[in-house]
């Protein structure tokens, strides 16, 4: 797709004189999102925005029309790239205030690092849940307890994975596979690994762990040298939805496992939220994605 054929990001003045948010987006997403803004790039801080409820004006005064790449809805954000060589990736993220009022703040992760220097690592508690509950699979043997997370375990059998966690609806949302380096290597001498994947992918979200080093998969010895590698490779990238993460020791797998559920099940409620009521929309914390 040309430039000129590709959808665009389009930047008017406001032409509400008495607004304080001076210049209008038309985004191509939601069959055109019009937001009025304070700025037009958050080249400095978080850009305030709000929706407009009028539409886009009939013969706007266009202060910018860009072509953009990609401009996809993520749970509370939005994610944006421009064709053009800077200034081109942004995020929009739609939260609620204490008041209970709409806010869409538009940012990038220059800013967003500039505004939080300090941010602090989040204590046990995960993506704002005060206890996960947890779906342990039946057939998982010495299986993670959680006992330094605030999580509790239930057992059930699984479609896929060997952990997971279910919507209010009881839909399973997200999954983790866990592997210690031998049944890593096993699944991929037989084969078998390609088809746990295949059952991962069918869920919203998943993942495998993998409870050692990647070095330690190179030097395995019952395998010939480069064997494995290359054929990990090869099943990430035919299953790229599940990414395959080594996470060095059991401790760090669960820890890895009990973040990624708990980020997984509010961005589900999240999305949720955000279907029933677009004015309902919470986020506790998006990371932007790079700018270059």
């Amino acid at each position: 797709m040309t430039g000129a054929s590709r959808p665009r990001l389009l930047i008017a003045r406001n032409p509400d004189a008495d607004s304080k948010l001076p210049y209008l987006l038309r985004l191509p997403i939601d069959g055109g999102l019009v937001l009025k803004a304070r700025d037009t790039w958050p080249r400095t801080a978080r850009v305030f925005c709000a929706r407009v409820a009028e539409g886009w004006p009939d013969a706007p005064e266009i202060v910018e029309d860009v072509a953009v790449i990609s401009c996809v809805r993520r749970g509370v954000a939005v994610d944006i790239v421009l064709d053009r060589p800077r200034e081109f990736r942004s995020q929009l993220v739609f939260t609620t205030l204490a008041n209970g009022r709409e806010a869409i703040f538009w940012q990038t992760r220059k800013v967003v690092g500039t505004a939080r220097p300090g941010a602090r690592i989040p204590g046990r508690r995960a993506s704002g849940i005060g206890e996960l509950e947890i779906v342990e699979d039946t057939r998982e043997r010495y299986p993670y307890r959680f006992a330094h997370q605030k999580a509790h375990t239930v057992r059930e059998a699984l479609p896929a994975g060997d952990y997971a966690v279910r919507d209010p609806a009881g839909r399973v949302v997200a999954a983790v596979e866990r592997k210690a380096l031998a049944d890593l290597a096993a699944g991929l001498n037989d084969g078998t690994l390609v088809f746990e994947l295949a059952k991962l992918a069918e869920t919203p979200r998943a993942a495998v762990v993998v409870e050692d080093r990647y070095s330690a998969l190179l030097a395995y010895a019952h395998a010939p040298g480069g064997f494995l590698p290359d054929m990990l490779a090869r099943v990430a990238v035919r299953y790229p939805e599940v990414p395959i993460l080594f996470l060095e020791t059991r401790p760090f797998a669960e820890e890895w496992t009990f973040r990624y559920l708990a980020a997984a099940l509010s961005e589900s409620l999240a999305e949720g939220a955000a279907l029933a009521d677009p004015g309902a929309r919470t986020a506790d914390e998006v990371r932007p994605p790079d700018e270059d």
